[in-house]
């Protein structure tokens, strides 16, 4: 079968913007899969579900080596999203979430509250933080964190992800032109993209040359996500390549990627996208597969560099996102976008293992939905500026429902708050339909919709 006219002026399209060779030999790769009739499908018939995983609660908490393995850490954040289904146009990162401070903010705390906790006479771990961000994100956020001038550490603050060509969909491949906006003809290649960076930045590199052992990896809006020493010292003692942070499935993560197993044992991560439509009342059987991929994951940074050196790039199962040119006008052209996800890795490592982690370390904010229960005083900010439930939470987070129409934006859902959130303290679920504002000093009790 004869190779689609468009792959060639998409490689030239990437290359005249001044993309690395190891973006360039992963792009290539995959648009080649996908040309050679791969749409990235994983049957049911092909895995089996994952089972008996260990369980972070069962760990130990304390050891005497924690400031050592602290010290050969570093901790990476996925930087690179704008929040635009929140009508956002800078890093989402940067909202404010707790108490007037940004995601950025608490992680930079809670790392700071980390070297403090376990510095030795005369010594901190170093433990920096490195941020993977995207070109949209890259300003805004560096200097959101140039007031933090005790996170100055031996590597450079961040690494920028690529961005690859939108492909038509119309058999051709060939890249997407004529956008009125012009950012609208690339797309982000997926967080899988993380491997690929971290080679052609030359951070792998640097980390490794200062020392670094370890690099625990997480989603910048997930405030859940703290690193905690003792899963970092149960996967040093494992000496695996690579650890997933996984969480028990509800209906509400039905359509998250989630754990399985290849029939040699090996473990892998499937995605809604990668499964074929008979399956998919299998991908959604919680019970059948278990554990959801919090995207939390934690990397040997030695066993990584052997890995994608290699060939250059981690081949990684291809996810095919179909979508139009405009994401705001249904009528523009239909594009394919290559993506890949960090997650994923597992099935490229040998050795690679999962651990089950309590719902506590996902804590993500997706929507505005999210973004009210978080900043109600449902959840506190403890003494470790970890994002945590209130006492009298008993464990269960309040849900809101609010009226996508009104609330869906962020600019729209601030203006329905002008005091504030309500207090959710003793709220089971809110549910909000139609326009509806909130003024100071309301309480929401038991199950309340509000019409």
């Amino acid at each position: 079968m004869s190779e689609p006219a468009g792959i060639s002026e998409a490689l030239q399209k990437l290359r005249a913007d001044g993309a690395d060779g190891a973006t360039v030999a992963a792009f290539e790769y995959y648009v080649g899969r996908l040309a050679g009739g791969d749409l990235g499908l994983l049957g049911e018939d092909q895995i089996e579900p994952a089972r008996d995983l260990p369980d972070a609660d069962d760990l130990p908490r304390a050891r005497d080596d924690a400031a050592e393995l602290l010290d050969q850490t570093v901790l990476i954040k996925l930087n690179g999203g704008l929040g635009t289904s929140m009508g956002m146009t800078q890093a989402k990162s940067l909202l404010p979430v707790k108490d007037g401070l940004s995601f950025l903010d608490v992680t930079a705390r809670q790392l700071l509250d980390l070297r403090a906790r376990y510095s030795e006479p005369g010594r901190a771990p170093r433990l920096p933080l490195v941020l993977m961000n995207s070109f949209h994100t890259r300003e805004a956020s560096l200097s959101a964190l140039a007031g933090y001038d005790s996170l100055a550490a031996d590597l450079p603050p961040d690494m920028v992800q690529s961005r690859v060509p939108k492909l038509l969909d119309d058999g051709s491949l060939r890249p997407a032109a004529g956008a009125a906006d012009p950012e609208h003809e690339w797309a982000p290649p997926g967080h899988g993209d993380l491997y690929t960076a971290l080679l052609a930045s030359g951070m792998l590199a640097a980390m490794l040359e200062r020392g670094y052992r370890y690099a625990f990896v997480s989603n910048a809006d997930n405030l859940g996500a703290v690193l905690d020493p003792a899963i970092l010292g149960w996967f040093a003692d494992q000496r695996a390549p690579f650890l997933m942070e996984v969480a028990d499935r509800t209906a509400a993560d039905r359509k998250g990627g989630h754990l399985a197993r290849r029939p040699d044992g090996g473990l892998l991560l499937r995605e809604i996208a990668q499964t074929p439509a008979d399956d998919a009342e299998a991908f959604q059987d919680v019970e059948r597969h278990r554990y959801f991929n919090t995207n939390t994951i934690w990397l040997d940074l030695r066993a990584l560099s052997e890995l994608i050196q290699r060939a250059g790039f981690i081949e990684l199962p291809m996810i095919v996102n179909r979508k139009t040119l405009d994401p705001t006008d249904p009528g523009s052209p239909a594009v394919i976008q290559l993506e890949t996800a960090m997650g994923a890795a597992i099935d490229a490592f040998d050795g690679a293992l999962a651990i089950r982690v309590p719902r506590s370390r996902f804590l993500p904010v997706k929507t505005t939905d999210d973004l009210l229960v978080l900043r109600s005083d449902a959840y506190v900010l403890d003494e470790r500026s970890r994002v945590v439930l209130a006492p009298q939470r008993g464990g269960v987070a309040p849900l809101a429902s609010l009226d996508p129409r009104h609330f869906k934006l962020i600019g729209d859902f601030d203006a329905r708050f002008p005091a504030g959130p309500p207090s959710l303290v003793g709220c089971d679920s809110l549910t909000v339909r139609g326009d509806v504002s909130f003024g100071s000093d309301v309480t929401v009790r038991g199950t309340v919709t509000v019409e």
